[in-house]
């Protein structure tokens, strides 16, 4: 469960808005936010939704503690006693509608759905944002490294680089949803039951008379799981050598060495030249791991240069998304109540990219019955009739409306699922390894052109016509009342 205490996760403007609501009256009013994201990371043709259970947990727990309504009693605002008694009550009561972890999702598409009063919603939008944004930009580049080691063992060696605790522990569960197997994190092991992987270090090495006592003593101790670093000194002049030697000894016992790991140097050379001496040794069964900086084009590289590693170890590049440190995901009402009713409402802006689409939105994912790859998303109000195979569905691009397709033989797959219902969580949290299924049934899903690492095919989200008319109509109505002339 997430650690109490974390209500004030979030921005100062959050608490300064719910306090002018309250002030005003108008915090019980209803509304709809969502959470998207406008652009890919990375280039990449796709993004991996991740963060979910975290959301869970933090709204199951969001409560304002006593010492939160002390520190706030503090602030320079002066905020009226009567509205801290209603923090020290508060609970959310609000519906969330989610896309399940492991999704494969696009820009411009609700990530996460949220309705309830004012007053909470806005509460909630820094901390969703926050775990959205993170973990779903980790587990994109885990799926990007992932598709480059072409069913190799990935490793996710991160935590010293990771921004702080946080970071390393839900980065590296991030990484386990996309794809990678185990971590070298014991926390996130311990917590989220991700398989462990570790080797050793130089200093281990460096502090015994010689590098052959260090395998030897190390291999002692460790006889069915040993992998040893070979680099410390000179590789294939001393390292692989020694190896082989503490391997032969470890067999006289009827073990075996698991594997040696490269941290330097020019490792295509280096596995080639270490896999010729570790077969003519008859070790055949002893793998080589690779680390130092890998990401999925060194990978890549790597791999068009017949580089012979078994296993990658992944560290900075990924628990920073050093090429892209953030997601930019946005968290925007979509309606509103006014009088009772709820009611469109747009964000304009000189930005085009920037303009939000109104109302309160489903998402379906179009998929051919005939080759079961699918076709596009589909986003459109919940009181339309929903898309069915035998109903006609036309899809149109909402940047080039001439660009239309007609599909009738298709299956639409509901991507939001309910979380919240009235404050109740009706969600049941699936396992770790049921999210990569997951996952990996998702990615089932595309044709090889949409999930390539390098200039992917644009997968099509589409809005239903009503929706588009709806935008059109809302952008004409302002345009047209701050182009009026104005009297006098």
């Amino acid at each position: 469960m997430e650690t109490p205490g974390m209500a004030l996760h979030t921005d100062k403007y959050q608490i300064n808005m719910m306090y002018a609501h309250w002030a005003n009256g108008t915090h019980t009013r209803r509304a709809v936010f969502e959470a998207y994201f406008r652009s890919l990371p990375f280039g990449n043709g796709y993004a991996v939704y991740a963060g979910l259970e975290r959301i869970v947990n933090y709204v199951s727990n969001l409560r304002f503690h006593e010492d939160d309504i002390r520190y706030l009693s503090e602030q320079e605002e002066n905020y009226d006693p009567r509205f801290l008694e209603e923090l020290r009550t508060f609970r959310f009561s609000g519906s969330i509608h989610s896309m399940r972890e492991g999704a494969v999702v696009f820009p411009n598409e609700p990530l996460v759905r949220v309705e309830g009063t004012i007053f909470e919603a806005q509460l909630v939008e820094t901390a969703l944002l926050n775990f959205m944004n993170f973990q779903t930009l980790i587990a994109t580049k885990a799926a990007r490294i992932k598709q480059a080691a072409d069913g190799d063992t990935l490793l996710e060696f991160g935590t010293r680089r990771a921004q702080e605790a946080d970071a390393a522990v839900w980065g590296a569960r991030a990484a386990y949803v996309a794809g990678f197997h185990a971590t070298s994190n014991m926390m996130a092991g311990k917590r989220f039951g991700i398989p462990t992987k570790g080797t050793h270090a130089h200093s281990w090495v460096q502090s015994f008379e010689s590098e052959q006592e260090a395998f030897d003593k190390y291999a002692e101790v460790l006889p069915d799981g040993s992998t040893l670093l070979v680099d410390t000194f000179d590789t294939l002049n001393s390292g692989v050598p020694n190896a082989i030697r503490t391997a032969k000894k470890l067999e006289q016992r009827g073990k075996r060495l698991n594997s040696i790991r490269l941290d330097s140097g020019d490792l295509a050379y280096l596995s080639i030249e270490a896999r010729k001496m570790l077969d003519e040794a008859g070790l055949e069964y002893v793998k080589i791991v690779a680390s130092n900086d890998l990401d999925e084009n060194t990978i890549t590289e790597l791999k068009m240069q017949d580089a012979r590693i078994d296993v990658w170890g992944v560290g900075t590049q990924l628990i920073t998304a050093h090429d892209q440190p953030s997601l930019g995901g946005v968290y925007k009402l979509v309606q509103r109540e006014v009088d009772g009713k709820m009611e469109p409402t747009i964000k304009i802006s000189a930005n085009p990219e920037k303009v939000t689409t109104p109302g309160k939105k489903d998402v379906y994912r179009i998929v051919d019955r005939g080759t079961g790859k699918a076709i596009a998303d589909y986003i459109c109000f919940p009181e339309e009739e929903e898309p069915r195979e035998g109903r006609q569905l036309k899809l149109f691009n909402p940047l080039h409306t001439y660009i239309r397709r007609y599909v009738k033989n298709y299956d639409a797959l509901s991507m939001l699922v309910p979380i919240f219902e009235d404050g109740r969580l009706v969600y049941d949290l699936p396992s770790l390894d049921e999210i990569r299924d997951y996952h990996a049934s998702q990615l089932d899903l595309f044709w090889p052109q949409y999930l390539r690492k390098l200039n992917p095919e644009i997968y099509r989200v589409n809005i239903s016509e009503k929706a588009w008319k709806l935008k059109q109509s809302l952008i004409d109505r302002y345009m047209e009342e701050t182009e009026a002339p104005q009297e006098g």
